[in-house]
């Protein structure tokens, strides 16, 4: 009797005349047919489990559970962390959405929303702290390095790579992802006047941003840079991606304030007399300002939700110096730790960094380089000590000392 030595699928025991390839393995050999089906079964398996990861995530990360954790990282800005965390919770609620495919129901656009507020209010620091309890791919992005297609710097698309980094270049879960976008006031018209030169890295930009924040499929570049036609690309599709944008705006109070100070013209014209908060102008913005600071109707249009973070007065200061997870104090603590020394702080110097971070209008950044310039003497030296310090008091005379020969007058704003 003949032996049988038909090379065979060792799955299914198709031979290679049924198939249209077979693929050999060491002791066997795989046809097409079962590469595809195996296929079909690890992609619905994963699809299952992002729908039970959505599902659990909405489960557990209610509003009032985002801002509970914001709280921990963050001090004040109450208004923002609401808006934000609710953003966040829709982004959740709209994927699931979108997973149960049922056509029946009411479509949800997304919000994509825009926080403004001062240099060191703490806009990139929500930011960074709504990454770490999230479930879904996030990735910050800046938008100073962004020019128009076809000049020196990053492409628009470059954000999106990000992205994809961060979800491990698993497209499906990146078009499920959050961005944050930073510094999105540098992007601003730089004049009304038209003129001769491009301004491609301002207006140029925001058109270059409307598809992608409103929803398009791009072709991305996997690993960033420019894209050159016969380069692999991965296509995205943006629709589902919440994007958060953010930027100081640094002088829109003024176009806030000329706004609020327009009169009523006419005999029958009637006003309201509102007592306005000239302290924190911020809380009057409207999408009227960011068109009179630079930003394109088209692309305001497509941040429809529109936040403010509050000036830090001097009680948020003295808390964000001790209180938060990851407080500066704390992290000087354990850095003179490491070196076997316990760090005291005397109440007095806590008051004296706050002052002079106000004299010097930085925000909560202001409060490191002035912690810096007092500590800076005793960092150097203590490694180096013969004998070890176990404890060092840091005294308000020892801080004003610091300071004066750090001359940090020559810092304060104007």
């Amino acid at each position: 009797m003949a032996k049988d030595t038909a090379i065979r699928c060792s799955l299914c025991g198709r031979d290679k005349k049924e198939s249209k390839i077979l693929i050999a393995g060491i002791n066997g050999h795989v046809c097409d047919n079962c590469v595809t089906q195996a296929y079909g079964i690890i992609k619905e398996e994963s699809v299952g489990e992002q729908k039970q990861q959505v599902q659990h995530a909405i489960n557990l990360l209610k509003p009032k559970t985002i801002k509970e954790k914001l709280d921990e990282y963050v001090i004040g800005q109450d208004d923002a962390k609401k808006v934000l965390s609710v953003a966040v919770y829709n982004h959740f609620k709209r994927i699931a959405h979108v997973a149960k495919n049922n056509k029946e129901e009411v479509e949800i656009d997304k919000s994509n929303l825009i926080l403004v507020g001062e240099t060191g209010t703490g806009k990139t620091l929500l930011a960074r702290s709504i990454a770490t309890m999230l479930n879904v791919p996030f990735c910050i992005a800046d938008a100073t390095v962004l020019t128009e297609a076809g000049y020196v710097g990053e492409d628009v698309e470059s954000i999106l790579t990000r992205l994809l980094q961060a979800a491990d270049y698993d497209v499906a879960a990146a078009e499920k992802g959050i961005v944050f976008i930073d510094e999105v006031d540098k992007i601003a018209r730089k004049s009304d006047n038209p003129s001769i030169t491009r301004d491609v890295s301002g207006e140029g930009v925001q058109q270059a941003m409307l598809k992608l924040l409103e929803g398009t499929v791009v072709n991305v570049p996997p690993q960033g840079g420019r894209k050159h036609p016969d380069a692999k690309m991965i296509a995205v599709n943006t629709k589902n991606i919440l994007f958060i944008c953010g930027g100081a705006f640094d002088g829109i109070e003024k176009k806030i304030a000329k706004r609020l100070n327009t009169t009523a013209v006419g005999y029958s014209a009637v006003t309201d007399a509102v007592e306005l908060d000239k302290g924190n102008l911020l809380q009057y913005i409207s999408p009227q300002d960011l068109k009179s600071f630079g930003l394109i109707p088209e692309l305001i249009g497509r941040l429809p939700v529109l936040t403010y973070l509050k000036p830090l007065d001097r009680d948020a200061l003295r808390q964000i110096l001790t209180d938060p997870k990851n407080a500066l104090m704390k992290q000087y603590k354990q850095l003179f730790k490491m070196e076997g020394t316990k760090l005291e702080i005397d109440e007095e110097v806590l008051n004296l960094i706050v002052d002079k971070a106000i004299e010097f209008k930085l925000g909560a950044r202001g409060l490191r380089g002035i912690c810096e310039a007092i500590m800076t003497d005793i960092m150097y030296s203590l490694p180096s000590e013969e004998k070890p310090v176990k404890q060092f008091t840091l005294t308000l005379d020892y801080a004003l000392e610091k300071l004066k020969n750090a001359r940090l007058s020559q810092l304060k704003v104007a």
